[in-house]
């Protein structure tokens, strides 16, 4: 299965970036002022598989883990890892043009990515439940989805972390837009969770 095989890679990828080859982590993080002036371009998908933290590296693989194989296996391997490639791309596109002359700006993990898989999972499960740690009831997956988009929204405009938010909304409108035109009948099967 092509998403158990991109979750290993990740790993792998970004173990061997902090023990064994630390210039990857600095060589393959996206850094847009590079990009456009050396024409690193590379950087947009390199990034996607280096990760700041132990943190940074469980968190994206563990939303991975559980919508990445279910999502694989209903659109299938061709599909999801066109979704999952161009999606590493498509999610740091906004972030590209946005820091393009800032030189100590620098971006990294997978994000993007999983966001573009969790949005290509609601697409076509939108009504299956997502639980979240410390909430016991889960959540129909739509909602879940706009609510999702609403915090990162005022994330980005807020500008208090050192998370790319625009690149988690950029990922998640990528994933809707992909699998409804390239995925066969989905959005008849979005449109029939609800009735119609």
């Amino acid at each position: 299965m092509i998403a158990l095989s991109l979750l290993a890679a990740t790993v792998v990828i970004t173990m061997i970036a902090w023990f064994v080859i630390p210039s990857w982590q600095y060589k393959g993080m996206l850094r847009p002022y590079e990009a456009w002036r050396q024409g690193k371009w590379y950087q947009l998908v390199t990034s996607g598989f280096l990760h700041a933290d132990g943190g940074h590296l469980l968190l994206n693989m563990f939303v991975f883990f559980f919508f990445g194989p279910v999502l694989n296996q209903t659109i299938g391997d061709g599909l999801f890892l066109g979704l999952y490639m161009t999606a590493l791309i498509a999610s740091s596109l906004p972030t590209l043009v946005q820091e393009r002359n800032n030189p100590r700006y620098a971006s990294l993990g997978a994000s993007g990515a999983v966001e573009a898989v969790l949005f290509g999972y609601i697409v076509m499960y939108p009504l299956n439940k997502i639980y979240i740690i410390f909430i016991p009831i889960g959540i129909p997956a739509i909602i879940f989805g706009g609510l999702f988009l609403v915090y990162s929204y005022y994330e980005a405009q807020k500008k208090r972390d050192n998370v790319n938010h625009m690149a988690h909304i950029a990922g998640a409108v990528y994933g809707v837009i992909y699998v409804l035109l390239l995925v066969p009948d989905s959005f008849s099967r979005f449109l029939g969770h609800f009735g119609f």
